[in-house]
């Protein structure tokens, strides 16, 4: 079965096409890979380019290693000095934030940002908005003031009044009676008279 199936593949009318589509690869791949030139470069310019283009990936490979080997001692001498990531990562914050600090952009929006501070504090509404918040706050320190003598002078009179003294009267009266009734049963528990004048009669038959 297998041979048969081969002999019909072999025989294949379709045979002749695909030979015929294999004849129309180009062969160099090298050419086929090259770009054309762009315009206005000659051969010549474009092969020159080409070199200039290869050496300069050349040393941007040999750079690279470089910068691995110097990142690799970088990292042991860290670890030799019990240096952290962490203390790296400070270190590369405070640095970029002095890089940011004496950049242009900051020292120009610094000096923009006084000359509007200065502008709004120099500006007459800036200075009559602080006048009047000035004098509304001595106002309500006035009248905060003025509540708590009025308060007081309230309380003053109010003791001075006849119910309040009455009122005070009447609470003396009933502490002195409470304290009265108090020392006389205590003086009539504790009295020794008292024990002794009705001594215990004996009834005992005869």
């Amino acid at each position: 079965m297998e041979s048969a199936s081969q002999d019909i593949n072999l025989n294949s009318p379709n045979k002749g096409l695909l030979s015929d589509a294999m004849t129309d690869v180009p062969v160099d791949s090298a050419a086929s890979a090259r770009t054309a030139a762009p315009q206005g470069l000659t051969l010549a310019e474009e092969e020159e380019l080409r070199s200039e283009l290869a050496k300069v990936e050349e040393e941007i490979g040999t750079l690279r290693q470089v910068l691995a080997a110097k990142e690799r001692h970088c990292g042991e001498l860290k670890r030799k000095l019990g240096l952290t990531p962490l203390d790296g990562l400070k270190q590369n914050l405070s640095k970029s934030w002095h890089d940011v600090q004496v950049s242009t952009a900051y020292v120009k929006t610094s000096e923009k940002l006084g000359e509007w501070n200065d502008k709004v504090t120099q500006s007459d509404f800036y200075k009559k908005t602080q006048e009047t918040l000035s004098q509304a706050g001595q106002k309500t320190s006035a009248a905060l003031s003025n509540v708590g003598s009025v308060i007081s002078r309230k309380l003053g009179d109010m003791r001075n009044s006849a119910t309040f003294k009455s009122f005070e009267d009447r609470v003396g009266t009933i502490k002195s009676r409470v304290v009265g009734s108090r020392e006389n049963s205590t003086d009539g528990l504790h009295s020794p008279s008292g024990a002794g004048d009705n001594p215990p009669q004996d009834n005992a038959p005869f």
